[in-house]
């Protein structure tokens, strides 16, 4: 919530404080369906922020600068999952302009401040916060250089379901395509991190993820058809068909 805005009138020798209404802070959060932006919204749930939106950019191209393209598409899933209304707008992803798409989806909102995933991209947090300030608008960004080990541990915490949707760093093979990130997983992520120097996390752009159900989910998402995709060293894992369904 937003700090109360005190101040006090001078009546002869007394004071009287005169104290603001304390008004719940209105976000927008910045979704793709991955663990990260997630992870974020829970956050901001906890804290009381009023989370207005989740609001997604569609690239229109793999190599997007910012943005995620395996399932993308499945953010409107997620959004029904979490029951807030979802903005989205497609963007061709180039470098520079896929911002200035990002900057006209967020300025028509009714919001206070952004959330976003970040955790220590600056190019990420950079161009975000540039937003926020040509628009007036506060960044949020709650994982911000949190431990990459405690994160992990904080999504096995909380029983996220969360699989991997995307690799794309020397040390990956086909077999994590579709993969439930838990304790297992977790500990081989660690030893590509020892071997290879893969961010735990993924924030490199190493490997995306996709999350089927969490706590403050109302229903959790069920993949019906999925295929693998795979090419020299890296691939994704594509969802065809999934539906929601009662938790």
């Amino acid at each position: 919530m937003e700090d109360e805005n005190r101040g006090f009138i001078q009546r002869g020798s007394v004071k009287t404080y005169r104290v603001s209404k304390c008004r719940i802070m209105r976000v927008v959060v910045l979704a793709t369906g991955g663990k990260d932006s997630a992870l974020a919204l829970h956050h901001v749930i906890n804290k009381g922020y009023e989370v207005k939106y989740l609001a997604s950019m569609i690239p229109l191209r793999e190599d997007s600068w910012m943005f995620h393209y395996p399932n993308i598409r499945l953010v409107d899933l997620f959004a029904e999952a979490v029951e807030i209304p979802l903005v989205k707008a497609e963007t061709l992803g180039i470098k520079e302009k896929e911002v200035e798409d990002l900057k006209r989806l967020i300025e028509r909102l009714d919001v206070d401040a952004v959330v976003s995933g970040a955790i220590a991209s600056n190019y990420q947090k950079t161009k975000i916060e540039k937003i926020c300030k040509q628009l007036k608008l506060k960044c949020i960004t709650p994982l911000w250089h949190e431990n990459p080990l405690g994160i992990l541990k904080e999504i096995l915490d909380l029983k996220f379901e969360v699989i991997i949707t995307g690799v794309y760093a020397y040390g990956f093979s086909s077999e994590w395509l579709g993969r439930k990130i838990d304790e297992d997983a977790v500990e081989a992520l660690m030893e590509l991190n020892r071997q290879y120097s893969v961010s735990l996390v993924g924030e490199g752009g190493e490997y995306e993820t996709l999350v089927l159900d969490a706590p403050f989910f109302k229903k959790r998402i069920k993949i019906i058809e999925a295929e693998k995709v795979w090419e020299n060293q890296s691939g994704y894992f594509l969802v065809t068909k999934a539906k929601l369904e009662n938790k």
